[in-house]
């Protein structure tokens, strides 16, 4: 048998942070400079899920080389340098060998043997990744980046059986999770492909909505805290899989929230709740306030929206980040709103401007990429909506959905539709039924029963005027539309 070329893995090798692309992204946070990236990404036809931890990882130099995806977008941001100049390392030398003859490619569904951890196989926590797609292990022979960048497309654009399959494959729980007991220690690989389906949740949740994904979001959840009850021999891999966890928890949770199922949304969030207060992880307990919060004030319990939100702020104070404060602010401002307290609504609208207004800053959690000036906005026009003040939640309605970034399909519907209903009940309907009808346009990519619900609603009001030309078209359309099960 010829002996392998195979360089040994060295997981004792200390990560070299990648300066070269920390002085690319200049005054940018890391979320804004992602959000550039997914742009560029989209100008050429590539779809990548990034955010500000796959750009932390960048610069910290855990990544020392992009896929296939990835290597494409940065050479069409930065025309004329080669990878070397942002600070990558070849990738020959980063896979310890070669390119391979096609002919000499592994099979795709390479498996190891399952009665060895992640961590004992490689004891650096850069083990063997099971993800469909993200970033290259330096350390892993058996990867194969172009079935990688394969896998990446077919989850991002195929159809619901293979979403669902791609979501859940991952973790490498799929039989595992209902099994008496798991069958391996979790490692390195496992969390992070936990984390990546945390990523591919909310991105799929911003172009898409909900209703289409809670359902199937629920396996990959049961696997990770399948992955928990195994265990794992590393502190540092048991504080990613428990942060993994519960932030997976807040996002199936949101699913549920934002699909109508409150009852389903509010064990997420305390399961996600509990999760943190069990490891002191104060980024996921703000994470998990902020959105019960949220839940609350959609429910009717606008006293126990204003009573989460502050338990957030007090949390989420010493993490240093104004923008979560920002957004905590406002979700105290939306409990106000429904308690019909403008003052309070008012004070807590002027806190969270004044601290948006500090910036970006390192400190942003990562689940906060969704929080720009769009969505200021339209948590603003929410409060004067519940207000009653049509006129001016109408005014920072359309702002909202005129500052949306495409790439959040959802919101823009969602800020539309709070634009139809803010204007039908302000008396002005054929604008209304305009609004409706883009929002109406929106719906073949975007399934929301919050949307619908609206949308509803604004039927309603209009009814009387349908006489009306625009007014009728939106009616009729509405009617026509099929509805969530």
């Amino acid at each position: 048998m010829a002996s392998s070329t195979v360089t040994p893995p060295r997981p004792d090798r200390p990560a070299r942070p990648n300066l070269a692309f920390r002085h690319l992204r200049g005054h940018r946070s890391p979320a804004e400079f992602a959000a550039l990236v997914r742009r560029a990404a989209r100008e050429i036809g590539e779809r990548v899920s990034c955010d500000a931890r796959y750009i932390g990882r960048v610069e910290a130099g855990e990544i020392r080389c992009p896929n296939y995806a990835y290597e494409r977008v940065f050479l069409h941001m930065f025309p004329g340098r080669t990878l070397t100049d942002l600070g990558f390392a070849p990738r020959a030398s980063v896979r310890g060998r070669g390119a391979r003859a096609p002919e000499d490619a592994p099979c795709a569904h390479t498996t190891r043997p399952e009665r060895t951890t992640s961590d004992e196989r490689n004891t650096g926590e850069t083990g063997g990744a099971r993800k469909p797609y993200d970033t290259q292990d330096p350390y892993d022979k058996h990867h194969d980046h172009e079935e990688s960048d394969v896998l990446r497309r077919a989850f991002m654009t195929g159809g619901g059986a293979t979403m669902a399959a791609a979501t859940l494959g991952p973790l490498g729980l799929a039989h595992d999770a209902s099994a008496d007991r798991p069958v391996r220690r979790a490692g390195a690989s496992e969390a992070g492909a936990l984390e990546e389906a945390v990523r591919r949740i909310r991105l799929l949740d911003d172009r898409h909505g909900a209703d289409g994904l809670y359902r199937r979001a629920a396996a990959p959840l049961r696997a990770a805290y399948a992955l928990l009850d195994a265990g794992t021999t590393r502190q540092t891999t048991a504080d990613r899989l428990h942060s993994g966890a519960g932030e997976l928890a807040i996002s199936v949770g949101w699913l549920a929230h934002d699909s109508g199922r409150f009852d389903d949304a509010r064990s997420h969030y305390a399961e996600a709740l509990a999760t943190a207060r069990m490891t002191g992880d104060q980024g996921l307990e703000a994470h998990a306030f902020c959105n019960t919060a949220f839940l609350a004030r959609d429910a009717g319990r606008p006293r126990e929206a204003v009573r989460a939100a502050q338990a957030a702020q007090r949390v989420g104070r010493p993490l240093g980040s104004p923008r979560l404060m920002s957004l905590l602010a406002l979700r105290e401002a939306g409990g106000w709103a429904g308690l019909a307290d403008r003052t309070g609504c008012e004070q807590a609208l002027v806190r969270a401007q004044a601290l948006y207004d500090r910036g970006p800053c390192d400190s942003d959690p990562e689940w906060m990429s969704f929080y720009g000036e769009a969505e200021l906005e339209g948590l603003e026009a929410q409060c004067w909506s519940t207000l009653g003040d049509w006129p001016r939640a109408a005014r920072h309605a359309k702002r909202a959905a005129d500052l949306q970034d495409p790439h959040f399909s959802r919101n823009i519907a969602l800020y539309t539709a709070e634009l139809a209903d803010d204007l039908a009940r302000g008396g002005h309907p054929d604008e209304a039924a305009v609004a409706g009808i883009r929002v109406l346009d929106l719906l073949d990519q975007v399934q929301s029963s919050r949307i619908q619900t609206m949308l509803a609603g604004t039927a309603r009001v209009l009814l009387p005027h349908r006489r009306a030309g625009g007014v009728s078209t939106f009616l009729e359309r509405h009617a026509s539309t099929p509805r969530m099960v």
